[in-house]
């Protein structure tokens, strides 16, 4: 489409790689299993590093598996064509990624208990990372002129940061699933690591904890191949910028916003979030 996205039940996509069809087929076909962990998060909000966390998990701190085999195999996304694709006919149990609204999610996620981790960053955080990443997009660059991700105003993949937290935290208090912040990731990881292993069941030897936090931390993820999005390096990103791992700190957003917007957009936060515990979001 002219503007860059597919639309989708109101909600725009990138226009690469998704399409309204495979994004209907998952929401109504899609069979979630009782052993499948799924991984949301709002974009740009620590998603690949808690996918490599989970990953070495599994593989009890054995980096082989992070080492060998792209992120986006290792969990695809399941409302991407070619991460549903990947997805719908294999064997479980099956890592699954997703940044879709719970309007859209699979539903048979409601009727399963399948493991979901859903982590949550600063929206001003999440801004500043999404204005940088999605330059690395040719057909984004124009996406890049946002500034509050507010819809209809302003289109924004997966539309408003307001909405999507609103929806899933809906689902806070079951037993399946599990609410984290980047912000208590990075301040204290070995500790959520600890938490995120418990809740998938797997008990981890010091030893395997450590090369968990070794083989997740940012400086190792960034060298990583498989990991940092290198290898599609001037399919989906530009050249000069291809890799996806930018800071990976808390508070950039301090660095780019203006007073005003900072004042502004605290009383849009207040506004939208006014309902929910402010326990949920440890940056305020």
């Amino acid at each position: 489409m002219s503007d860059g996205y597919v639309w989708f039940e109101g909600i725009p996509f990138p226009s690469m790689g998704y399409k309204p069809e495979v994004l209907r087929e998952a929401r109504e076909s899609f069979a979630l299993k009782d052993e499948d962990v799924l991984i949301l998060t709002y974009p740009k909000s620590g998603t690949n590093w808690l996918i490599e966390i989970v990953c070495l998990v599994y593989s009890k701190g054995d980096p082989k598996w992070i080492q060998s085999v792209p992120i986006w195999d290792r969990s695809p996304w399941v409302e991407a064509e070619y991460g549903y694709n990947s997805l719908k006919d294999k064997e479980g149990p099956r890592l699954i990624t997703s940044h879709l609204p719970i309007q859209l999610i699979p539903k048979s996620l409601f009727n399963s208990k399948a493991k979901v981790i859903y982590l949550i960053r600063n929206p001003r955080d999440v801004l500043m990372s999404g204005y940088f990443f999605f330059g690395m997009y040719p057909c984004f660059h124009q996406v890049c002129k946002y500034p509050l991700f507010l819809p209809p105003q302003y289109a924004v993949p997966y539309g408003s940061w307001f909405d999507h937290t609103h929806g899933w935290m809906s689902m806070r208090g079951k037993e399946n699933f599990l609410i984290l912040s980047y912000e208590e990731l990075k301040r204290d990881t070995r500790s959520i690591l600890e938490m995120i292993s418990q809740f998938l069941g797997k008990k981890l030897e010091p030893e395997e904890l450590n090369s968990i936090l070794k083989n997740s931390s940012f400086h190792v993820m960034k060298e990583n191949n498989m990991s940092n999005f290198s290898l599609l390096c001037g399919q989906f990103l530009d050249e000069k910028n291809g890799i996806l791992l930018r800071k990976g700190i808390t508070g950039d957003w301090k660095n780019h916003f203006t007073v005003a917007q900072a004042e502004a957009f605290d009383r849009i936060f207040q506004e939208k979030m006014a309902d929910l515990p402010r326990e949920l979001f440890p940056w305020e």
